[in-house]
């Protein structure tokens, strides 16, 4: 490896909507294992994946959510599947201001899958040990990093959330997390 590099592990959900039912299993494990305490509760509106379904067509497409950004798309695109046409915006996986989509519904602050990390890992996130489909599937791999660019990222995105619900709140969800154990890795 070249100076300033580490070795990462990559950690990726594929999703094959060919073999996805709409079953909405991998909505209610998410909501379940994120819920506080753990297992306490589900409610799909707090799940970090939601299925966009055209159940005319028979269509199913699980997205995960994103990071955050506290602007708009400036560029809008029509996807055509099975001759239905669908807004960009229904497979967007960024938490934004035009949707409603991947922000929780009680504190009013994005929601981004974090591959179900906890101190003891999961041998895989929720989402896909409930997926009798095997729409969802996981992987790993490892991958050349920038330590100095993830901070820097992490530094954006932590300020792009200041920016948008005050210090206030995003320490008293910091120190939630802290106190709770839970922890979120890049």
């Amino acid at each position: 490896m070249e100076d300033g590099q580490k070795k990462r592990i990559v950690k990726e959900i594929h999703v094959d909507v060919d073999k996805c039912t709409g079953c909405r299993a991998c909505e209610l494990a998410c909501s379940a294992f994120h819920a506080m305490p753990k297992y306490s509760a589900t409610n799909p509106a707090k799940a970090r994946i939601r299925v966009i379904v055209d159940e005319c067509n028979d269509v199913f497409v699980p997205i995960r959510a994103g990071y955050f950004t506290a602007a708009e798309c400036a560029g809008r695109c029509a996807y055509t599947i099975h001759g239905k046409s669908y807004a960009e915006c229904g497979f967007c996986k960024v938490a934004c201001p035009s949707r409603v989509y991947f922000f929780d519904p009680d504190s009013g602050l994005p929601l981004k899958c974090d591959m179900c990390e906890t101190d003891l890992p999961l041998e895989a996130p929720m989402c896909v040990q409930v997926c009798r489909s095997d729409a969802l599937t996981y992987t790993e791999r490892e991958e050349a990093g920038d330590e100095a660019e993830s901070q820097e990222e992490l530094d954006l995105r932590l300020e792009s959330l200041v920016k948008k619900h005050g210090l206030k709140k995003v320490a008293k969800m910091v120190d939630r997390i802290i106190k709770t154990g839970k922890t979120f890795r890049e």
